[in-house]
């Protein structure tokens, strides 16, 4: 077994995952190879039991927020597996233990996080890249789990990576072909990170939806549509779909939009306004309050 952490847990597995961070933590995870063809298995129970069958991967199951057990086609590239299980599988594995999952990149800035939420190539990852180039701490890329739990949503750390498009390496300082493709069967880049990754959880202080505007604006958004756009980011939500969960997640969404700002984040479709709107949340993070 290899032997990671992620997400503040142990993580053994069969699978090599080079994108994690070594460890010698017990297991809280075990991700193994295993037969699933066996008919009489149960399928889903829509909760903390999932087993189903990925186009072009092959057969898999995720149980109890514990185990990931895999039944990968013959022939299937590796990094595209270890691509897929450290994004939807592993948003699975993680809402099975109780957290609220969202797609969003985070950074820490004065000890606390502020997210970037969005659909995939809506520039997550390039503005959490371009924060770090600067010096910010790093907590995740495009999977973000958050602990509801306590007085204060906290931000669990993921791993060491940031996947970019050609275009937002090269505007953060990277030649594109310094940086390995993420797998065979993308063009996006993997950049691992030597430094600037935070290792514990951070409390929550801000929430940006990203979108599409002629010049950088950032819009306060109230209750209703700050829940909206929860949901809506909210990570493989369709997978995991008993009653008693979805009114879990739901509440969850709720209890966020009580305790943590949102924002929706207008910006230009153009890198060159990168550093405008970089100097825009720093300053409305330091100064300028959203809804209560």
């Amino acid at each position: 077994m290899y032997v990671y952490t992620a997400y503040n847990l142990g993580i053994h597995s069969e699978l090599p995952l080079p994108e994690l961070i070594p460890s010698k933590r017990t297991a809280d995870v075990v991700i193994r190879f295993g037969n699933l063809s066996d008919p009489q298995q149960k399928r889903s129970n829509g909760d903390d039991y999932l087993l189903g069958e990925i186009e072009g991967f092959g057969m898999l199951l995720v149980q109890d927020g514990q185990k990931i057990i895999l039944d990968p086609n013959p022939g299937v590239d590796e990094s595209v597996l270890r691509t897929f299980i450290l994004g939807a599988i592993m948003s699975v594995l993680l809402m099975q233990r109780g957290l609220l999952v969202l797609h969003a990149s985070s950074i820490v800035v004065n000890g606390a996080a502020i997210a970037f939420m969005g659909e995939s190539g809506w520039g997550k990852s390039t503005l959490a890249e371009s924060f770090h180039a600067q010096g910010y701490g790093i907590l995740t890329d495009d999977v973000m789990a958050i602990q509801l739990d306590s007085q204060i949503p906290m931000v669990i750390p993921s791993f060491p990576q940031i996947k970019l498009w050609p275009d937002s390496a090269a505007c953060v300082g990277y030649a594109p072909d310094s940086l390995p493709l993420l797998n065979s069967q993308t063009q996006k880049l993997a950049h691992k990170l030597t430094d600037g990754f935070l290792q514990i959880p951070v409390p929550l202080k801000r929430l940006y939806v990203l979108d599409i505007g002629t010049d950088a604006e950032i819009i306060p958004l109230e209750p209703q549509e700050s829940f909206v756009e929860l949901v809506r980011h909210s990570r493989e939500i369709n997978a995991l779909n008993a009653p008693e969960f979805l009114n879990a997640h739901l509440h969850q969404c709720a209890s966020l939009v009580k305790q943590v700002p949102i924002c929706r984040l207008q910006r230009p479709q153009t890198l060159a306004k990168l550093p405008e709107l970089m100097n825009l949340i720093e300053n409305d993070h330091t100064l300028i309050p959203c809804h209560a």
